[in-house]
């Protein structure tokens, strides 16, 4: 990226401070009966004034027409090409729940899964096991299987069905077939080796899954099985400190966005599950960091339920929270989201995604409320997600003139 060359020489640290808000999945489609989008429905009148006196736009998350995923959403949100930077999500799982993974180590995001004997799997998510049965499989696991070929197994109860997974040893690579066929009624897809430097990781991979499956017919419980996702290493990227002297904080509820934010060298802060909590601790945290990043979950969940109204809510109680911010200094801040979630659609979708950025030195436009339609009115035009952190550079003050 073009920024990297000429970033170092401009860049420089200032008292001012950013916040980033990300309404995760915001963007939405128009309601059939009323022609108006989640964002155009809800009461919001904080975030429409804001949007009044902010410079506004559309933002699209990695090109025209690609729906992302919530990974590349959001490492170009932080300023990263979401195509050059792809992080697995095993990595973001695990760190988000705060296992130790290191430079060479393989990090696997699992399922635990209701398997037949003859290896079908009939439940991908084991019935959504209660995370208290979770744990007692994992502790079970963990003290039958330490090691396998040489290679450290270290097991994780994430959530409900949800574990982590960490292989610690020499000679190992990411590029394995992931063993989930993605559909109830079809058999385990058998684990391969895509590349030779990754044929250790497959062999481990395929002996744990043996092993667990044997483990767990001698279990009172529905998961008999994992399924193996998002294998994967850590990326070798600069992080926030060194590319943007920033000293950064990370302000969210969700494991995979605490793993994104860790990713980049962000302070995670951990104990919250509520969006009153996340202002309430921004506010706590103000004097010590110059870069918030906010993030709100349930706009996306709300948006793959396909609940239209109860996402419609979650944007009021939002507005009303964020309200909260009000008096509080910063040199930019930035509102917008890392994909639209449609409940229209029931999923991600590549939909541009409404961006505001507020700061004394915005240029205000017409823009009058936070909505798709009217941030498409706006004076900042179309934005690549990755080009937002060096607005927010810009806005607050942090870049020099580049060149003579």
């Amino acid at each position: 990226m073009d920024y990297d060359k000429i970033l170092p020489g401009i860049i420089k640290k200032t008292d001012s401070k950013i916040l980033l808000i990300v309404m995760d999945g915001v963007g939405g489609l128009p309601h059939p009966e009323t022609g108006k989008t989640e964002l155009e429905t809800a009461k919001t009148p904080f975030l429409d004034e804001m949007a009044e006196h902010s410079s506004c736009g559309l933002t699209i998350p990695v090109l025209s027409g690609i729906t992302p995923g919530s990974g590349p959403g959001h490492i170009a949100l932080f300023g990263y090409d979401p195509v050059e930077v792809q992080i697995g999500r095993g990595v973001l799982e695990c760190l988000g729940i705060g296992a130790p993974v290191e430079k060479d180590d393989i990090a696997i995001r699992g399922n635990f899964a209701t398997i037949s004997p003859e290896g079908i799997v009939t439940d991908r998510r084991a019935g959504r096991i209660a995370t208290e049965e979770n744990k007692k499989i994992v502790s079970i696991i963990s003290e039958k299987i330490k090691e396998i070929k040489g290679v450290k197994v270290s097991i994780y109860t994430v959530k409900e069905h949800r574990c982590a997974i960490v292989l610690k040893g020499s000679g190992l690579a990411p590029s394995v077939s992931e063993n989930d066929p993605q559909k109830e009624g079809l058999p385990l897809k058998p684990i391969t080796a895509l590349d030779k430097p990754s044929e250790k990781t497959a062999e481990v991979l395929r002996e744990l899954e043996d092993r667990v499956i044997e483990i767990l017919k001698g279990v009172d419980t529905p998961a008999k099985g994992l399924l193996f996702r998002g294998i994967s290493k850590l990326p070798d990227i600069k992080g926030f400190a060194e590319k943007y002297k920033l000293n950064a904080a990370c302000i969210a509820t969700y494991p995979m966005y605490k793993g994104v934010a860790k990713v980049v060298g962000m302070d995670v802060i951990d104990g919250l599950d509520t969006i009153e909590g996340e202002v309430d601790a921004l506010k706590e945290l103000y004097d010590k960091y110059n870069f918030f990043f906010l993030h709100i979950k349930k706009t996306d969940s709300y948006g793959e339920d396909g609940n239209f109204d109860a996402k419609v809510k979650i944007i009021e109680e939002a507005d009303r929270y964020l309200s909260k911010i009000k008096g509080m200094k910063f040199g930019a801040i930035a509102v917008t989201g890392d994909h639209s979630t449609p409940a229209l659609l029931k999923s991600h979708s590549w939909h541009p995604l409404p961006l505001m950025i507020n700061s004394p030195y915005a240029i205000a436009d017409d823009v009058k409320r936070f909505t798709e339609r009217e941030c498409a009115k706006g004076i900042l035009g179309k934005v690549y997600s990755k080009e937002i952190m060096y607005l927010l550079l810009a806005y607050s003050l942090k870049l020099d003139k580049f060149g003579a």
